[in-house]
């Protein structure tokens, strides 16, 4: 076994979501044949949220580096947001971290463009639905759900952050949006775009077509720990 570059993860953003992280790297890691070297903070997603409504990205920016700081202090090479709305400020937070960051948006796009997936629907937060990504995915259309769609896939991912754990009934109603998306708007995939969502889908068990953002970026990270 040889050592990885050390990582720096921002926890907090979901405790379901930085388990999931978390599992996943060290899963990854042992099949590579590295140990996992790792820090991890924990944020506050409230507060995250009160950044994102207020279009403030230069103050969440800062907010996320403040832990970005304190990791690189621990010895963390690179950082980790493992969580989409965050992301809201990537541009910012690229210009002051310490250290570079393994931003979600570049494999989820090689990920869409390697099955060709161009019609898409996005589920996460109302931040992330409504934002279309930030504009980070060019050359692929994105559809929006409906508006009561839209409140339904935000109060039960926020319900999921908050409990960490899924339920079938939030799964029941998610699946039931999910295929009205794909019939009655013909879109190729849902993404995920909220990892606590892995509480209640992968690829593998859901009963819709969908690309996992989560499982695209741990990808990604372990690419970049590994050299």
């Amino acid at each position: 076994m040889r050592s990885s570059r050390c990582l720096g993860l921002i926890g907090g953003l979901g405790v379901g979501a930085t388990v999931h992280y978390y599992e996943r790297l060290v899963q990854g890691c042992e099949q590579l044949g590295l140990t996992l070297d790792i820090v991890i903070t924990n944020a506050y997603t409230p507060r995250v949220f009160e950044y994102v409504e207020g279009q403030d990205g230069a103050g969440l920016a800062k907010y996320l580096n403040s832990y970005i700081v304190r990791m690189r202090a621990a010895g963390a090479e690179i950082a980790v947001v493992p969580a989409v709305t965050p992301h809201f400020c990537i541009r910012e937070l690229l210009a002051i971290a310490p250290v570079p960051i393994a931003s979600i948006f570049d494999p989820l796009r090689d990920e869409l463009s390697r099955r060709s997936i161009r019609r898409i629907a996005i589920f996460g937060t109302r931040f992330v639905i409504e934002s279309d990504f930030f504009g980070a995915l060019a050359g692929v259309e994105i559809v929006r759900p409906q508006l009561d769609e839209i409140d339904l896939i935000h109060t039960t991912y926020v319900a999921l952050a908050a409990a960490g754990k899924g339920s079938l009934e939030k799964r029941d109603k998610l699946t039931a949006v999910a295929k009205t998306l794909v019939q009655r708007d013909e879109v190729d995939s849902i993404v995920l775009a909220g990892t606590d969502l892995t509480l209640l889908f992968d690829e593998g068990n859901a009963e819709f077509p969908c690309v996992d953002c989560a499982a695209a970026h741990v990808r990604e990270i372990l690419s970049h720990i590994a050299k």
